[in-house]
């Protein structure tokens, strides 16, 4: 019921009608994007309206600038355990889901992700496994078919069975493989936010700059701000 109430929240954002596909458009590169939201209770998405907003801005504008034909996942994670993460969406940008239109929705879900966590329909969780997550992923991403980037809004606080990332000298193990072998970029916006401290950031930021790179991605971009 739950995973129903949550979908339904975006039927009428990606039901759009059929417009124009400029030539621009149609020779533009197509690209692949998969956003992560991190519902852990450390990470402020889940409780500050202010900052959810904020956020969503920014990733409304990357998605927004995408061309057609490009692939959009967003998919929510903290526990291990696929229950208790339902949310699931898969857009290709299309002339019948133009890229403004796709931002709108996916802008307006993160934007409302304090509200939606406080009605129930989404949970906060008490763990965060951003590792296992990417892994998980990885499986459902082809680097070499299109450009991949893949986003997280996240405070990168790994806290799992592998490490509590958030205990000062701790790091993350690097990944077995390379998951993500050619894969463009890994972005974590909001790296360190809610523990007020540039040493944390800074190191939170080196830990997973160093896991990106052995994972197979080109680049790492951890913000804090933006």
């Amino acid at each position: 019921m739950r995973a129903l109430l949550v979908s339904a929240l975006f039927v009428l954002a990606f039901a759009v009608p059929a417009f124009a596909v400029g030539l621009e458009e149609e020779e533009a590169a197509p690209q692949q994007i998969l956003i992560g939201l991190d519902l852990s209770k450390s990470n402020p998405l889940v409780e500050d309206p202010a900052y959810a907003a904020r956020v969503a801005r920014r990733l409304g504008e990357e998605i927004s600038a995408l061309p057609v034909r490009s692939r959009v996942m967003v998919r929510t994670f903290g526990v291990y355990d696929a229950s208790s993460n339902p949310l699931k969406i898969d857009q290709v940008i299309s002339a019948r889901a133009r890229p403004e239109e796709v931002a709108s929705g996916i802008e307006t879900l993160v934007a409302n992700l304090p509200r939606l966590v406080e009605e129930g329909k989404l949970s906060s969780q008490m763990m965060t496994y951003i590792s296992a997550f990417l892994g998980t992923m990885s499986q459902s991403l082809d680097c070499a078919a299109m450009p991949t980037r893949v986003i997280l809004l996240t405070d990168g606080a790994e806290d799992s069975d592998l490490v509590k990332l958030k205990r000062s000298g701790t790091s993350m193990p690097a990944p077995d493989t390379a998951l993500y072998q050619g894969c463009d970029e890994l972005v974590m916006l909001g790296l360190g936010q809610g523990f007020n401290d540039p040493a944390t950031t800074e190191r939170f930021r080196e830990t997973w700059g160093a896991w990106a790179e052995a994972a197979g991605f080109k680049r790492f971009t951890g913000l804090y701000d933006w």
